[in-house]
């Protein structure tokens, strides 16, 4: 399998078309293996967030009025063609965010989970009937879609978490405009191709490429009813002000610091083998990477040797590499920031046990590769454990108890996802019932819901009532709406002055 090569400019999709747009300033989207510029992407303007939003509102009554049962069908048409296309939308991942292309076919699939998911929507549309509420009268609920909705994703996962957002949208009855990131936008105009050839009428699905401006565009637009988000915790935060003061529905997934805990009785190889791939799996560049080992007495002293001498063997290489264990990181910038984070870990008294910075792979010496870093004796106050680093950096604290434990996790700002590796029933029991973290994995170390189940984390990690896809996913882009009817010859005669009540 050959990595994408299309050389094309990356602009934007309209209207069922690709767009140039009325834009004039453009970014380089690099290969993170190479280093060397792979194509210009351009940047939205206000006027282009326009367009789209002029497009998915002329389209969305159509597509409301479209049963649920024929939505559904275009779902399963595109469902076929994004598994008969999965190893091309993969090797487009690999050559804009560089992770192992065997990683990218794993985010394809967990995308088309939800695509499958969504196709089921129709039972999830049905509402409440009550016959008889009062003399003469039946009262109901239904579900109806909120209109132009709007998805705002990152880099991390190009195809994953767009597919969180849109299948269960437009199985609604919604119409969707995505902003993807500017680093890897190309996974994006794959998709909405193959949505065109599924059948979606066009309109119902835009892409407008672009920055900040085409965000706040989204955002203050009075037609786009609701804003879908998944980033760091500041854009997040700020997303969330900003839509809910223009009146928007929004659901904003911010950023992690996700913990696991190793009690003494773990089995260690598994214990290791998580930790490993968990902590170094698409060089942490994962909102559900661990970035931090709870390590419970005496289990220190067994796991962290174990875990330097397998973050010293990682193969890390270019992702379309078949051996490759670890791709680079995203950009310069990432590479740059993440290694600062392991000066500053060294300044601030952790332990460096592996140091990956300054790694280079043969026939690659631009790209943005560093090598798994290894911290022991990590402390609280340190900012390598209170803020994300986004990196392949893992961070070892000892406890001295399954209750310090706890303690140390629930007291951090972000609560997206934990896990604790043991064999005793009760600690994980309690372990479940304490955390006070939104996903929770008892021997899993990264415990990504199910499409039918919805992700989402707690505290600092999620602004918003409504987790994304399954249930809460339909409830997020739907409004329910009560009526109450009765008929003239059912009808007491005279004025009602009062609230209606049974009879």
């Amino acid at each position: 399998m050959q990595p994408y090569a299309d050389s094309a400019d990356v602009i934007h999709f309209i209207g069922g078309k690709t767009e140039r747009g009325a834009g004039d300033r453009t970014q380089a989207v690099f290969n993170p293996a190479t280093g060397a510029v792979a194509r210009r992407l351009v940047l939205g303007t206000a006027a282009d967030v326009d367009a789209a939003v002029a497009s998915a509102k002329a389209a969305f009554p159509g597509w409301r009025d479209t049963p649920p049962i024929r939505r559904a069908r275009v779902l399963l048409r595109f469902l076929e063609l994004m598994n008969r296309h999965k190893d091309e939308l993969a090797a487009i991942i690999v050559a804009e965010h560089g992770k192992v292309f065997s990683d990218a076919q794993g985010e394809v699939a967990r995308g088309i989970d939800v695509i499958e998911f969504a196709a089921g929507i129709p039972q999830l549309l049905k509402g409440d009937y009550t016959e008889q509420v009062s003399r003469g009268i039946d009262n109901w609920t239904v579900r109806q879609p909120l209109g132009v909705v709007a998805g705002i994703t990152p880099f991390n996962f190009p195809c994953m978490v767009p597919c969180w957002m849109f299948p269960v949208a437009l199985a609604a009855g919604c119409t969707f405009i995505l902003k993807p990131s500017e680093r890897d936008p190309s996974a994006s105009l794959f998709m909405a191709r193959l949505l065109k050839e599924a059948g979606l009428p066009d309109g119902v699905f835009n892409v407008v490429q672009g920055d900040k401006v085409v965000v706040d565009a989204l955002l203050e637009h009075r037609d786009v009813k609701a804003v879908s988000f998944v980033g760091s915790t500041p854009i997040a935060n700020y997303i969330y002000e900003t839509g809910a003061k223009h009146g928007k529905r929004v659901q904003a997934l911010g950023g992690a610091k996700n913990h696991l805990v190793v009690m003494p009785d773990a089995d260690i190889d598994q214990t290791v083998d998580a930790l490993i791939g968990a902590g170094y799996g698409s060089a942490g560049e994962r909102c559900m990477a661990i970035s931090v080992a709870v390590l419970v007495g005496e289990v220190a002293d067994k796991i962290v040797p174990r875990l330097a001498e397998r973050a010293r063997k990682l193969v890390v290489k270019n992702g379309m590499e078949p051996d490759a264990e670890m791709g680079p990181v995203v950009t310069q910038q990432a590479l740059e920031r993440i290694e600062g984070y392991i000066a500053t870990g060294i300044e601030e008294g952790a332990t460096l046990v592996v140091d990956g910075r300054g790694l280079k792979v043969p026939g690659h010496e631009n790209g943005f590769f560093t090598g798994g870093t290894l911290f022991d004796d990590v402390t609280p106050e340190m900012r390598i454990y209170r803020e994300e680093i986004f990196g392949p950096v893992l961070a070892c604290v000892r406890v001295k108890d399954f209750a310090e434990a706890v303690q140390l996790i629930n007291d951090h700002e972000f609560g997206n996802g934990v896990a604790c590796f043991t064999r005793d029933g009760h600690v994980a029991r309690e372990f479940g019932r304490q955390i006070e973290v939104g996903m929770v994995g008892i021997n899993v170390p990264i415990p990504v819901p199910m499409a039918w189940h919805g992700f989402g984390g707690w505290k600092r990690s999620l602004f918003g009532d409504m987790h994304a896809y399954g249930e809460e996913g339909v409830r997020f882009y739907t409004k329910q709406k009560s009526i109450m009817q009765r008929w003239p010859e059912s009808t007491e005669k005279g004025a009602e002055f009062s609230m209606p009540v049974a009879k």
